[in-house]
């Protein structure tokens, strides 16, 4: 039926109109430090059966090799989060922390739950405790003391201060990674950062460089792992999906027009 044409077509625009959002947000998050694109997935819908394969024929004694089946349109599974490693950038900043291979900083949100996330964008605060842009706690938590002359962060995320007319260096703290089994399970909350779910699973927390914990790079950042080319060459087949789709509908009204206008 003519009807069913453009309710496909229509299905088919909102997926490509969907595909256009997603390619839009990695590409407005293309220099957004720890970001991980996105990918939409889609999946047919279901078929109308006028004669299912293997159905018994007019002649009894035959079988119908494939039957008659009737799509009905696309249907958006999901948005997939590519938890991929970006590239490391050199900043030389002391308290800008990039992760190499596996893991998630752990931060503590001003309702006491704890956020995960690679942006390792780092500042300290009127306490002298490193917190994010927003102002979070990295966790576990330690304080910088006022009259340190620089910080550094090992890569198994050891944080020592060197202190004036001291040779040797204090020891803050350990920074903690944590992982999960899926991470695609994880929850966008904004500002980079992520919230477990139970598609995640709980995390697991660890010391940077052991096990299967990725290093800590101090001075330098990750990037997000946006590839441009890419993104535009998936926004320009999405446009002309789009576009396709709607001649699709066109020529479906216009064969509608033509039945109603039969005498």
């Amino acid at each position: 039926m003519v009807t069913r044409s453009l309710d496909i077509g229509a299905t088919g625009m909102l997926a490509q109109q969907l595909n256009v959002d997603v390619i839009s947000n990695n590409i407005a998050n293309m220099t957004t430090s720890g970001y991980k694109r996105q990918r939409p997935e889609f999946h047919d819908l279901i078929y109308q059966n006028k004669l299912r394969p293997g159905a018994t024929s007019t002649d009894a004694n035959t079988t119908v090799p494939a039957g008659m089946q009737f799509g009905l349109g696309v249907g958006i599974g999901s948005v997939y989060r590519l938890h991929e490693q970006g590239t490391i950038q050199l900043t030389e900043n002391s308290l800008d922390l990039a992760i190499l291979g596996e893991g998630y900083f752990q931060i503590e949100r001003p309702n006491g739950e704890t956020a995960y996330t690679r942006a390792g964008v780092f500042q300290t605060n009127e306490n002298g405790e490193i917190v994010t842009a927003q102002g979070y706690r990295l966790e576990p938590g330690f304080t910088v003391p006022e009259d340190a002359v620089d910080i550094i962060i090992n890569v198994s995320g050891e944080v020592l201060a060197k202190l004036p007319q001291q040779s040797a260096l204090q020891n803050l703290g350990q920074i903690e990674l944590a992982t999960f089994v899926n991470p695609a399970g994880l929850e966008a909350i904004g500002d980079t950062m992520f919230v477990e779910t139970d598609a995640s699973g709980d995390p697991q927390t660890g010391n940077p460089a052991e096990d299967h914990f990725g290093s800590i790079r101090q001075g330098t950042l990750e990037n997000s792992n946006v590839n441009v080319v890419e993104e535009i060459t998936n926004l320009i087949a999405a446009q002309r999906a789009y576009e396709m789709n709607s001649n699709v509908i066109s020529t479906s009204d216009e064969m509608l027009q033509t039945v109603t206008q039969l005498r």
